[in-house]
This record gives structure tokens, C-alpha cells and sequence, in this order.
């Protein structure tokens, strides 16, 4: 099991729309994902039965997690309960760092 993570390490999966992943560690029960946003970038509204958190690391983001929505900026951060419809819009390019719980396997495949 890998324990540490330096920040040149993992591969980013493009995922369209000028937006990107990559996994940073993972266990069975806890999964830590970086996602990096072009201005404007869309993560399109969605939901899983995963808990997750949410850290913004850069950037401003429209977050939308059920029927509340803010804006949030670098420092700030937010829960989304599982199985629960969110999404967000990046204001300016930026990056969030989520942790999900159990792992997303459809991560990995």
C-alpha cells in the first residue's frame, strides 16, 4: 500500500473539456483524486454512492451539491452526502482535491 504522494507523481487522465484527473493514493475505504479546471470547465452534474470531501487548492469554483449552490474559492471546502446530485462550474482555472469513501474502482479501471 503507498503511503505518500509527491506532487509530480501520477498520471493525468484527460477528461475533456480541458479538464483532468489523477489519482494521488488509494485504499479499499479512501480515495484522494486531484482535478484540475480550465476556465470554464464543467465536472457536469452528477452522483455515486461514495461520501465525498472536497478541498479547493485553486481557483474559484460555482459548486452545486443538491439544491444549494455557492461559490467557493481556494481554502475553502465541501461535503457531498452519498448518492446526492452536484456539480460545479470552474469561475477561473483552478484545481480541487477530493476524497472519496470507499475508493471509486471505476477510477482504477
Amino acid at each position: 500500500m503507498k503511503i505518500f504522494a509527491r506532487k509530480d507523481e501520477g498520471d493525468w487522465t484527460d477528461l475533456g473539456g480541458g479538464n483532468r484527473r489523477r489519482i494521488l493514493l488509494h485504499t479499499d475505504e479512501l480515495m484522494m483524486v486531484e482535478f484540475a479546471f480550465e476556465d470554464g470547465g464543467v465536472g457536469a452534474p452528477h452522483s455515486h454512492p461514495h461520501v465525498q470531501a472536497s478541498y479547493v487548492a485553486q481557483g474559484r469554483f460555482e459548486v452545486t451539491v443538491g439544491d444549494r449552490t455557492d461559490v467557493l474559492s481556494a481554502g475553502d471546502s465541501f461535503i457531498v452526502p452519498s448518492n446526492v446530485v452536484h456539480g460545479v462550474v470552474a469561475l477561473e482555472a483552478g484545481r480541487l482535491v477530493d476524497s472519496f469513501t470507499p475508493h471509486r474502482a471505476d477510477f482504477l479501471a
